[in-house]
């Protein structure tokens, strides 16, 4: 049994600890007021079917009629800070050192949204093993989060990924 007093939540961290972690269910946050980083282990997890994710046709108008433009892995760091540009926010600064290390290792993806040359929206997750994690989604201007994730779900199929895990059900899934 680990101790607390000899063990260092840093190491949970680490690029190789980290996809162990979430190849095994859990994510972390950090609490938005102290900044400690938990790990998250829920019982049910929403995953989103690659094969027949149901898009309402109104907001695939919606979409087509704001011709946005989707890019992929070009603006890790606009993601990140769109992402976390919150007033209350679960993407501490020492989270986003471990995305950014986990980004050089080859295991972070964004899709970006832009409109006019501006970043408008987008997501990003963590990828392990033919799993993508979605982590957090951002929007500047209405349906454009919705927009990189429909990207999103067309990519994993192309890609034979195998699971969109999105860790739990919001009101912009």
């Amino acid at each position: 049994m680990i101790s607390k007093e000899h063990f260092d939540p840093k190491e949970l961290l680490k690029p190789d600890n980290m996809l162990r972690l979430y190849a095994s269910g859990a994510f972390p946050m950090a609490d938005a007021e102290s900044g400690n980083i938990n790990w998250y282990l829920p019982e049910v997890r929403t995953i989103i079917p690659l094969d027949n994710y149901n898009i309402p046709r109104t907001t695939k108008k919606a979409i087509e009629d704001k011709n946005f433009e989707i890019r992929f892995d070009t603006d890790f760091e606009g993601v990140l800070e769109g992402c976390s540009d919150r007033e209350s926010t679960w993407i501490s600064e020492e989270l986003k050192a471990a995305y950014r290390r986990l980004n050089k290792h080859g295991h972070i993806h964004t899709v970006e949204t832009w409109k006019d040359d501006k970043l408008v929206g987008g997501l990003y997750g963590v990828t392990f093993r033919g799993a993508f994690f979605g982590e957090s989604m951002f929007s500047k201007v209405s349906q454009a989060s919705k927009a990189a994730l429909i990207a999103l779900l067309k990519h994993l199929r192309e890609k034979d990924f195998v699971l969109l895990d999105v860790q739990y059900m919001t009101e912009h899934l």
